[in-house]
């Protein structure tokens, strides 16, 4: 896994660290730590360009270059710090990947991709459901993508959550920005979650057939053809993006901007979307490109993975919040939730 990356200015980035840089690790410890293991490599062609709203990005240089601020603690690279390779085993982040609840074109049968739509009625009640399996897990930090299904898929099941932090869209996209949104409580930190939206983080982009009834393109272009477009792994729908082109821009974000943040001790929610989700398990399960095209996640289900030795370790979906299930997995989030249990009463 190639070491993680900051392009930010130190001014930039200092402006982002006063919102957080404080109450993050407050729950269960602070140690931060660094990890080296296997690359993940996708063999994409440079030339290959995705439009997005009314910009046009070239996949190939994503590895290279990133815009996106860390907006807590910078982590820093393994050759500046030694310490941190020295308490790497004994730290442990929880990583919890959510598919966005049903969506209003979902209900409809008809292709997404990168518009974006609100959640159907049933795609609230997924997310909210979603937010109850979570509860009794710790989160530090929310990404996102930059559609709205997914976004209100990470803030409706947060309501839900035992510790009652309060989700805070980050708002980078300029200084004014920034500076509008600071909190100058430190109480109110201590309180909140910051969320991070990003577009690579976005469903693949499905080209000529966005907005189509699903349905009434296999009858025009036949059920094998579509059934290429949408699951095979490197050929792309029309003027579109094949999984390969996803995995390309949502694992090179994952690696740059959302590992550092676990290889720290920040416990991470992911809000994201069918494709996007399966490329970085693709990367975390160490899938290979048949094996990730069979894999289905279905809409609302959260999924926990456990970082811990240098390794992620998927541990399923909670099933519910009283019951123990997954957190007798790990000793941390057995003490996680005793230490709700012990606020509760």
């Amino acid at each position: 896994m190639a070491t993680a990356v900051f392009h930010q200015s130190i001014g930039t980035h200092q402006s982002h660290g006063h919102l957080y840089n404080s109450g993050i690790h407050q729950e269960l410890g602070k140690s931060s730590v660094r990890l080296i293991s296997k690359a993940f490599e996708v063999d994409v062609g440079l030339s290959r360009r995705v439009c997005y709203n009314s910009g046009q990005r070239n996949l190939g240089v994503i590895r290279a270059s990133t815009s996106q601020t860390s907006v807590i603690d910078h982590v820093s690279s393994p050759s500046k710090n030694k310490e941190s390779e020295s308490r790497k085993k004994s730290n442990e982040a929880a990583l919890i990947l959510i598919r966005h609840g049903e969506s209003l074109w979902n209900e409809k049968n008809l292709f997404t991709g990168c518009v974006d739509v609100p959640l159907s009625k049933k795609g609230v009640e997924e997310a909210l459901e979603a937010g109850k399996r979570i509860s009794n897990i710790p989160v530090d930090m929310i990404y996102t993508s930059a559609l709205i299904r997914a976004q209100m898929t990470a803030m409706l099941a947060m309501t839900q959550h035992r510790r009652k932090k309060v989700p805070v869209m980050l708002h980078n996209e300029s200084e004014q920005a920034r500076a509008w949104s600071q909190i100058f409580s430190e109480d109110t930190k201590l309180q909140s979650i910051p969320v991070v939206a990003d577009w690579r983080l976005n469903e693949r982009m499905y080209g000529e057939l966005q907005g189509l009834n699903k349905q009434e393109t296999a009858d025009r272009y036949g059920k094998e053809q579509v059934h290429e477009w949408r699951r095979s792994y490197d050929v792309p729908p029309p003027n579109g993006e094949s999984l390969e082109m996803c995995a390309e821009r949502a694992v090179a974000y994952f690696k740059d901007q959302i590992e550092p943040q676990l290889l720290s001790g920040k416990n991470i929610m992911i809000a994201a979307h069918g494709n996007s989700l399966r490329s970085i398990i693709m990367y975390l399960d160490k899938l290979t490109s048949q094996e990730v095209i069979s894999l289905e996640l279905s809409t609302g289900i959260p999924m926990l993975y456990i970082f811990k030795e240098g390794k992620f370790t998927r541990r399923g979906s909670p099933s519910a919040p009283t019951e123990a299930g997954v957190y007798a997995y790990t000793k941390k989030l057995a003490l996680y939730r005793q230490k709700l249990d012990e606020m509760v009463h």
